[in-house]
C-alpha cells in the first residue's frame, strides 16, 4: 500500500487504506464537487508507527482509559519512519494546510464519529505538518474516542487512522449544513449555521452563529436566524489560528449565497443517495468550498413510499414495545400473518406494511384520509399508545391530508365480511347467553393450535418451510375469533358503566385481578414456585444459575419447577413476537434472575399472590355495589351480569398473542431444523434469511453466498440494535411529528393515566428486562412492555413507561396487580435517574420529583 495518496486517486471504497474523512473527500473531487486540493496520508504509514510503539500488546493487556493513556504516550514517544517522513516533506508545499485526522472508523453510515479525533488548523511547513500527523495518530487514542468506539462495539484492534492533508481556505464566513433537517427529520431541508472566519468556530461550539433553513426543492428561504456570532477563528500569518472578538450585527450570508450552499448540498445527498453533514467555506473572493461531508447518522430511515402524496407511518414496534429490530424471518412471518388477516377482511394482501430500519411500520395513510378512519384511529390509539394519539389528532388539521374518502361503505363491508369470517354474531350471542360455553371455546384454540404444529420429526427442510408458511398464513383468523367474545365483555362493562352511573375510576376496581389471562396466570405461577423452590443456589450471579439449571444440577425443587414451568410458558420471552429471537426455553437466564428477585421479597403481605387475592376480592364488592346502584331489581340484576361477565372475558384479550407466541415458538424450533440442514455454523443463521430465501437455500445450497449474506445481514442487526431513538410516528418527507410539539415545561413529567394510586419510591430505569435487578417496592422506569417484562411486575411498586395508553400491555397488567401506572411520559428513561425518589400518581397521569435528570 502507498503511503501517500492525491484526492484524486481515491475513491469511496478505499476506507481501509485513506479512512472515512479521505474517502469522502476523494469521492466528491470524483463528482466534480468544488473541493480544495489535497492528500492523504494513509493508514500504512500509521500502521508501521504502530507497529513500532507495541501498540497490539498495549490493546491485548489494557482496557478503558488506562488504554487510551498508554496508547497516545507510546505514539508520541515513537518517531515517524524516515521514508513516511520523507514523502511527507515532498508532498508538503509552501501553502497553508489542514491536518485532519481520518479514522477507518468515523463518517461510516452508522456512526459519524465526529469530533472524536483532532484537527490542526492553518499548519505551514513540512516541519509543522509531521508533528501535526504524529498528534492526529495520537488523537485515535483519546478518552473519548476510546470510549465511543467500545459504545458502538468497534474493536479497537481494528482500527487504523490516515491524515487529511488539505489546502486551507482563508474563510470570509464558514459553517455547517445539513442536507435534511436533523431536528424535524423533513428531509430536502437544509439547515445551515454560518459564522464570520473558520468553520472551527461554529464546529467546535465556540459561536453563536447565524442560522438559515431552506427548502432545496424551491430555494425558499423558511428561516433566517441572526446569532450574536462575538468571536471568530482567523489563520495567522506563518500558521496557527488567533481568536478574534466580532461584533457581527449583520447575517454572515447573503441570500444567494445561502441558496448556493443548498444547491451545492442538494448535489452532495444526490450523489451520495443519503442526507449529508457538510462542512463548507466562502472565500474572500466568494468562491464557494466544501471541505468535508459525511451522512447523518442520527436520521432514521424512511419506509419505502408506494404511492404519491404525503404518507404517514405509525411504528408497530413501539405499539408492540419492542424498541429493537425484528430478524429477516420475523418480519417476513409477521408478513405472512399480516396476509392472512387481510384475507380475512376480502382483500388479496396486507399492503400497509412496510419496513424500515429493520422494524415494521403500518401506512396509516388511508386511515387519516377516511371520515370512518379519523372517527376510529384516534380512538384506539388513545387506549394503546396514547401519545400517538394526539399526534394524529394534530395531523387531521394537515391540509395536505384532507380526507378522501367519505363514504362509510368501504368499512361497513370489510368489516362485515370479517365478522362473518369470524363468526362474530355466534360468539357474541354465545358470551352473552352461556359464559361457560364461550370460555371453552377461548381455551379449545390451545388444541386446535397444537394439532397445526405437529411436525413429524423425519420432516424434509422443505416441508417445515411450507408447513410455517401454511401455519403463518391461518394463525390470525384462529387467533382472532377470540375477540368477539373479549369485545361482548368490554361492550357489557361500558353498559354497566352507563346503567349505574359509575365513574371511569370507580369501574377500574373491576378490572382488578382478572381471571382468565394468561400472562397474569404465568406471572403468578412463576411466583408460587419461587415459595416452593430451594433459596440457597439463587444467591449465586444469573450466569451461574443458567450453567446449574442446563445441567440438571439445581437442587430438586428448583430444578422439576423450572422444568414445568418452561414446559407451560417456556416459548414466551423478551421481544416474543420476532420469531428470530430466542424463547426462555433457549435462554432461561431471564427467568431464573426473576425467580432470584422474587426471594428477596420477605413481606407475606406484599406477596404477588396476596396482593392477586386481594384485588380480585375488591373488584368482586366493586361489582355488588356498582350492581347496588341500580334502579330497581331488573337494572341491577344486568350490572351484576355485566359486570361478572366482563370480568369473566376482559383477561381473554391476552390469548390471541399467547397463541401466536406458542405459533412463533414451535414455527421457530421447526425451522432450526431447516438451519442445521443448510451450510451454517449456527443453526439460528436461517433467521437472517426470510422464507423464500430459505426455500431457494434447500433447494440449491450455494455455502458461500449464504454465509457472506447471513454475515451482512448480522452485522446491519447489531448495529440497528444500538440506534437509541425509534420513531413512533414518521412522514414521509422524514419528518417526526413529535419534534414540531411544543416541549412539557422544565422539569414537568405527564403521560397518560394507567393505573390509580400514588406510590413514592426510588425508581429503577430499566431498558431491558433481561438479566434486570428490581428490588422489591422499587419504580420501574422503562420504554415499553411486552408479555416477557410482566414477572417484573410482581415486585414493582409502580411503573412509568414512556409508551402506551391506557389499554396498552403495560396499562393493562400494571391495574390488574394494582400498582400505579403513568404511561406515554415522553423521554421518561432519559429524565428519570436510577435512584432517584419519585412519585407516581396514577390517576392524575403525573410522575414528580425533585431529581429528575435534566
Amino acid at each position: 500500500m502507498k503511503t501517500a495518496l492525491e484526492f484524486s486517486e481515491i475513491d469511496a471504497g478505499m476506507l481501509a487504506e485513506v479512512g472515512g474523512k479521505g474517502a469522502n473527500l476523494g469521492e466528491l473531487i470524483r463528482a466534480g464537487l468544488p473541493v480544495p486540493p489535497g492528500w492523504v496520508l494513509t493508514t500504512e504509514a500509521y500502521g508501521r508507527a504502530a507497529e513500532a510503539a507495541g501498540l497490539d500488546e498495549v490493546i491485548a493487556a489494557h482496557g478503558g482509559d488506562a488504554l487510551a493513556g498508554i496508547a497516545r504516550e507510546r505514539l508520541l514517544e515513537t518517531g515517524i519512519p524516515d521514508d513516511v517522513a520523507a514523502a511527507v516533506r515532498e508532498l508538503c508545499q509552501d501553502v497553508p494546510v489542514a491536518v485532519r485526522s481520518s479514522a477507518t472508523a468515523e463518517d461510516l453510515p452508522y456512526a459519524s464519529f465526529a469530533g472524536q479525533q483532532d484537527t490542526f488548523l492553518n499548519v505551514v511547513g513540512a516541519d509543522a505538518v509531521l508533528e501535526a500527523v504524529r498528534r492526529c495518530w495520537a488523537s485515535l487514542w483519546t478518552d473519548r474516542a476510546v470510549a465511543y468506539r467500545e459504545s458502538n462495539g468497534i474493536d479497537h484492534a481494528t482500527v487504523r487512522l490516515a491524515v487529511v492533508i488539505q489546502e486551507m481556505v482563508d474563510a470570509r464566513v464558514a459553517g455547517v449544513m445539513f442536507t435534511a433537517n436533523p431536528v424535524t427529520g423533513r428531509r430536502r431541508e437544509a439547515v445551515v449555521d454560518a459564522a464570520p472566519g473558520l468553520g472551527e468556530a461554529v464546529v467546535s461550539g465556540a459561536v453563536n452563529p447565524d442560522r438559515f433553513v431552506v427548502d432545496t426543492a424551491t430555494g425558499e428561504i423558511l428561516l433566517r436566524q441572526p446569532g450574536d456570532k462575538r468571536l471568530a477563528i482567523r489563520s495567522v500569518p506563518g500558521g496557527g489560528t488567533v481568536r478574534v472578538e466580532t461584533a457581527g450585527e449583520d447575517l454572515s450570508l447573503t441570500d444567494d449565497e445561502v441558496r448556493a450552499l443548498a444547491a451545492l448540498g442538494a448535489r452532495v445527498e444526490d450523489h451520495y443517495g443519503a442526507p449529508q453533514d457538510t462542512e463548507w467555506a466562502v472565500d474572500a473572493g466568494g468562491a464557494l468550498w466544501l471541505t468535508q461531508a459525511r451522512p447523518i447518522t442520527t436520521l432514521y430511515p424512511l419506509p419505502e413510499k408506494t404511492a404519491d402524496g404525503l404518507r404517514v407511518y405509525l411504528s408497530v414496534n413501539v405499539a408492540q414495545g419492542v424498541m429493537g429490530p425484528i430478524t429477516p424471518m420475523g418480519l417476513d412471518a409477521i408478513r405472512v400473518i399480516a396476509d392472512g388477516a387481510a384475507g380475512a377482511f376480502g382483500f388479496a394482501r396486507a399492503t400497509a406494511l412496510r419496513v424500515a430500519g429493520q422494524r415494521l411500520w403500518m401506512d396509516v395513510s388511508p386511515a387519516l384520509r377516511s371520515r370512518v378512519g379519523r372517527f376510529l384511529l384516534p380512538r384506539m390509539l388513545k387506549l394503546g399508545e396514547a401519545r400517538a394519539g394526539v399526534v394524529f389528532e394534530r395531523l387531521m388539521e394537515d391540509p395536505r391530508l384532507s380526507v378522501t374518502q367519505p363514504s362509510r361503505r368501504p368499512f361497513a363491508r370489510a368489516a362485515s365480511r370479517f365478522a362473518r369470517r369470524l363468526h362474530a354474531p355466534s360468539r357474541v350471542f354465545l358470551a352473552l347467553t352461556r359464559p361457560r360455553a364461550a370460555l371453552a371455546y377461548a381455551k379449545s384454540l390451545d388444541g386446535v393450535l397444537d394439532r397445526w404444529l405437529q411436525v413429524p420429526d423425519t420432516a424434509s427442510p422443505a416441508f417445515r418451510l411450507d408447513h410455517a408458511e401454511r401455519v403463518l398464513s391461518r394463525t390470525f383468523p384462529l387467533i382472532a375469533s377470540v375477540m368477539p367474545i373479549v369485545i361482548t365483555g368490554y361492550g357489557l362493562f361500558g353498559l354497566a358503566g352507563r346503567l349505574s352511573g359509575a365513574s371511569a375510576e370507580e369501574l377500574q376496581s373491576v378490572l382488578r385481578s382478572l381471571p382468565n389471562n394468561p400472562t397474569t396466570e404465568m406471572d403468578l405461577a412463576l411466583w408460587d414456585l419461587a415459595t416452593r423452590i430451594e433459596p440457597e443456589p439463587f444467591a449465586k450471579p444469573v450466569a451461574e444459575l443458567a450453567r446449574l439449571y442446563e445441567s440438571g444440577s439445581l437442587p430438586p425443587r428448583a430444578q422439576q419447577g423450572v422444568e414445568a414451568f418452561m414446559r407451560e410458558y417456556g416459548h414466551r420471552g423478551v421481544a416474543e413476537i420476532d420469531l428470530g429471537v430466542p424463547r426462555w426455553s433457549e435462554r432461561p437466564a431471564h427467568i431464573l434472575g426473576v425467580l432470584a428477585n422474587y426471594l428477596r421479597l420477605d413481606d407475606p403481605a406484599l406477596a404477588p399472590a396476596a396482593l392477586f387475592a386481594k384485588g380480585a376480592a375488591e373488584a368482586r364488592a366493586a361489582v355488588a355495589g356498582l350492581a347496588a346502584r341500580g334502579k330497581g331489581p331488573l337494572r341491577r340484576a344486568v350490572i351484576r351480569a355485566a359486570l361478572r361477565r366482563t370480568r369473566a372475558y376482559a383477561g381473554l384479550r391476552e390469548l390471541p398473542k399467547f397463541y401466536a407466541v406458542k405459533a412463533f415458538a414451535a414455527i421457530r424450533s421447526s425451522l432450526q431444523a431447516v438451519g442445521a440442514h443448510l451450510p451454517f455454523d449456527d443453526p439460528d443463521d436461517v433467521f437472517y434469511l426470510t422464507l423464500a430465501e430459505a426455500r431457494a437455500a434447500v433447494a440449491e445450497p450455494r455455502p458461500d453466498e449464504l454465509r457472506a449474506l447471513v454475515a451482512e445481514r448480522r452485522q446491519a442487526y447489531e448495529l440497528e440494535s444500538r440506534r437509541r431513538h425509534v420513531p413512533r410516528v414518521m412522514l414521509s418527507d422524514g419528518v417526526e411529528p413529535e419534534a414540531l410539539s411544543t416541549p412539557a415545561e422544565e422539569g414537568a413529567l405527564t403521560g397518560t393515566p394507567a393505573s390509580a394510586g400514588t406510590v413514592t419510591a426510588p425508581a429503577r430505569v430499566v431498558l431491558d428486562p433481561v438479566g434486570a435487578h428490581l428490588e422489591p417496592g422499587e419504580i420501574l422506569v422503562c420504554p415499553s412492555t411486552d408479555p416477557g417484562w410482566t414477572p417484573l411486575f410482581l415486585t414493582a411498586g409502580g411503573l412509568v413507561m414512556e409508551m402506551g395508553g391506557a389499554m396498552s400491555h403495560g396499562a393493562v397488567v400494571a391495574r390488574e396487580y394494582g400498582i400505579p401506572a403513568v404511561v406515554g411520559v415522553r423521554d421518561a428513561t432519559h429524565r428519570i435517574a436510577t435512584g432517584a425518589e419519585i412519585t407516581v400518581n396514577g390517576a392524575a397521569g403525573t410522575v414528580s420529583t425533585e431529581r429528575l435528570s435534566r
